[in-house]
């Protein structure tokens, strides 16, 4: 399937960071997310029930980030690809998570990932040793 739906900019507002200013207050986080579709079957029919229906999408993501405290992009990024693709039955999702004010001077951060529902929970690999044996 190569057909995608792109929810751009999209902003939830959540607790976020690992300094104690940011666990008091709420942040407003941009979500860029790519998910598959088959246009093709929704365009024939018209329908929204043929479609993915990205309104939904969009609430679902800002109830679970508006629900949810996390210390880092990381962990937000994954729980909403984990939920979106349980809760939507996708195949794949793509998403950038976006924070601002992250870092002095910068116009913020940018965490980009894909997952599949078939890739499974996976463990942290540790990096490759680089002494001598």
């Amino acid at each position: 399937m190569t057909d995608r739906i792109v929810l751009e900019a999209l902003e939830v507002d959540t607790v976020v960071g690992v300094h104690p200013w940011e666990r008091r207050v709420r942040q407003t986080l941009r979500l860029d997310l790519e998910l598959p579709v088959d246009a093709r079957r929704a365009a024939a029919t018209d329908a929204l029930e043929d479609a993915l229906d990205y309104a939904a999408v969009a609430e679902r993501v800002r109830r679970l980030c508006a629900e949810g405290e996390w210390q880092l992009v990381e962990t937000v990024a994954e729980r909403v690809a984990g939920d979106l693709l349980a809760t939507f039955r996708l195949p794949w999702v793509s998403l950038t998570v976006t924070k601002a004010g992250a870092v002095p001077r910068c116009g913020g951060i940018r965490l980009a990932l894909t997952r599949r529902a078939d890739d499974g929970p996976q463990a942290m690999e540790s990096p490759p040793s680089t002494a001598s044996t």
